[in-house]
């Protein structure tokens, strides 16, 4: 469904952000690239929306090549990005304008719906917490119907709780539309919670450097077996090292 070869991004300045990475992300699977900043995973997520472009390389989504966004392929970022003079529900229907009214509101009460703000869909941004505002933005993504969802570290902002209860919420969407993703952190908890697959990339320049198969879900994150697995990612990610050994 999604591949990328030998993907290499360049940068004007001789930096290498990206060099020789090769993925493949199969129908109905979650993929999560973990990275800590400056290991090139929000340069890997922009080539993958089409908002940049390779220096070598290339991005395809069912064997075509990726030159720009594309509409079968939804975006959510690390900041809601709602627009405030506008309700949830129209802030919902702003990606789906043109289509007709009766299927428009047949997605909008079927998004709402999976992300659970049916009763907030004549709320404001102001009116929203944290958690629910990004709620809004998923759904905004999934009204379009993607069959590949990309995500920007979008819980990155939120408070420990909350943040686990729109892991554990994404994976009931996930579990009921079964849509691909890519999910893009810096947590590895996270990424070991969501992922059929984590990626640890290390740079620079950034590169692939392990593949951890985290096991058949659910993973209960209080289990000896949870954390045994963050401490391998931790391993690969040379954290340990990074800390002194400590």
């Amino acid at each position: 469904m999604l591949h990328v070869e030998r993907l290499t991004r360049r940068f004007p300045n001789g930096v290498v952000a990206l060099d020789g990475i090769d993925l493949s992300v199969g129908e109905g699977e979650i993929v999560s690239v973990l990275g800590t900043s400056g290991c090139g995973k929000s340069t890997l997520l922009r080539l993958l929306m089409g908002l940049d472009a390779p220096s070598a390389g290339r991005v395809t989504v069912d064997g075509v090549p990726v030159t720009g966004p594309v509409p079968s392929v939804g975006v959510i970022f690390q900041e809601p990005r709602l627009m405030p003079w506008l309700s949830v529900a129209d802030n919902v229907r702003f990606g789906i304008a043109k289509l007709d009214r009766t299927e428009r509101e047949a997605r909008l009460a079927e998004a709402l719906e999976l992300v659970g703000l049916t009763e907030f869909a004549d709320a404001y941004p102001r009116e929203l917490s944290g958690g629910m505002a990004q709620r809004v933005a998923i759904a905004r993504a999934l009204v379009r119907r993607p069959s590949i969802l990309l995500l920007d570290e979008p819980f990155s902002a939120l408070d420990n709780f909350t943040r686990i209860a729109l892991q554990d919420h994404l994976l009931r969407i996930w579990a009921a539309q079964r849509i691909t993703m890519v999910f893009v952190t810096h947590d590895i908890e996270e990424a070991l919670t969501l992922g059929d697959r984590v990626i640890v990339m290390r740079g620079s320049p950034g590169r692939i450097h392990r593949e951890i198969l985290p096991g058949p879900r659910p993973r209960l994150r209080n289990t000896l077996a949870f954390h045994t697995l963050k401490d391998e990612v931790a391993t690969a990610l040379n954290l340990f090292e990074d800390a002194g050994g400590i």
